[in-house]
């Protein structure tokens, strides 16, 4: 009695299983939605509706953008780690939403380990500090000696409280010893485009929103926080040419919800690798100054994140920032 039970019970488990076996070999079957936690026009935004574009190809689906803009990705974040786990709404954000928020925040919100799924990393590189060409400083020292001539004068943006170029301003401004206002936006872009137009003379943003803006005079670069200058826009030093070093770099990410099935994920791999090895993809986001793109694996991104979750908590916690 006890043997054909076990056989009964093993042949409904399988009947049940092979519905799920079939949906994940043949995903995917529908358009897939991509959350990208910025405003519209950002940074973040492009190159996500860039990626999402080249996805759509390999995939054979539409990949179809969903701006969820605010909380420094909170929004977005969450949006996607609450739906359902099945392939069909994925996340492409950046460092500072993943690791930075719940070392900054004091109830973090979710948890970027447990709470979401990583696919593959997108990119590294550095930010900018930004200002309006009208502002008569070629590089960070310079920003540094005309603001302590005008003690809590300059206000500077960022893409968010604990965003990458919150962190980076705050960082050097605890360096230099300056006494400057911090003013978020929901994005980088808008950001910057105020900065252009001088409702602020001073901001940080993301590479890929300001190289066109920069390439063309609107905005002057003053610093990168990179380890070396960048190859398109060589005329801009590095932070720790003026003497105010920061290394963390920046990354932008590929998540799902914590609960995908491996099989999903391993094909969002597959064809995000396929992706960017395309000369085509590489050239484009040369363009934007990524010129490092490493070709990882869900488990190598996993432990990117956790190690960058360690190194940005620690910035965060010498800083005694806290955001509610």
């Amino acid at each position: 009695m006890k043997a054909p039970t076990r056989r009964a019970l093993a042949a409904a488990v399988l009947a049940l299983l092979a519905p799920l076996a079939s949906a994940q070999g043949s995903y995917p079957e529908k358009p897939i939605t991509l959350v990208v936690p910025t405003a519209p026009a950002g940074g973040t935004d492009t190159i996500g509706r860039f990626i999402g574009e080249r996805l759509s190809k390999v995939l054979k689906q539409p990949v179809i953008i969903d701006n969820r803009a605010g909380a420094n990705g909170v929004i977005g974040t969450d949006n996607v780690i609450r739906a359902p786990a099945d392939g069909y709404r994925l996340l492409f954000t950046y460092t500072a939403a993943q690791v930075v928020n719940p070392a900054i925040m004091r109830k973090p919100p979710y948890d970027p380990v447990k709470d979401l799924a990583p696919i593959g990393q997108i990119g590294r590189a550095g930010n900018f500090v930004v200002v309006n060409p009208q502002l008569p400083v070629k590089n960070f020292k310079e920003l540094v000696d005309y603001a302590k001539a005008r003690p809590d004068q300059l206000s500077y943006c960022s893409w968010g409280n604990g965003s990458g170029g919150h962190l980076l301003m705050e960082f050097l401004k605890k360096q230099a010893g300056l006494v400057m206002t911090h003013i978020p936006y929901k994005g980088s872009g808008p950001c910057a485009l105020d900065v252009v137009a001088g409702q602020l003379m001073v901001g940080t943003a993301d590479i890929s929103s300001t190289v066109e803006l920069v390439r063309s005079g609107k905005l002057r670069a003053i610093g990168y926080g990179g380890s070396a200058r960048l190859p398109r826009l060589p005329e801009v030093p590095t932070l720790t040419e003026s003497g105010y070093t920061f290394n963390a770099f920046s990354w932008y990410g590929l998540f799902a919800p914590a609960a995908t099935p491996k099989p999903i994920i391993q094909k969002l791999n597959v064809a995000l690798q396929e992706v960017l090895k395309d000369p085509a993809t590489l050239e484009r986001l040369a363009e934007f100054n990524f010129t490092d793109i490493p070709l990882t694996t869900p488990e190598q991104f996993l432990e990117t994140v956790r190690k960058d979750a360690q190194v940005w908590g620690e910035l965060t916690k010498s800083l005694n920032l806290v955001v509610d």
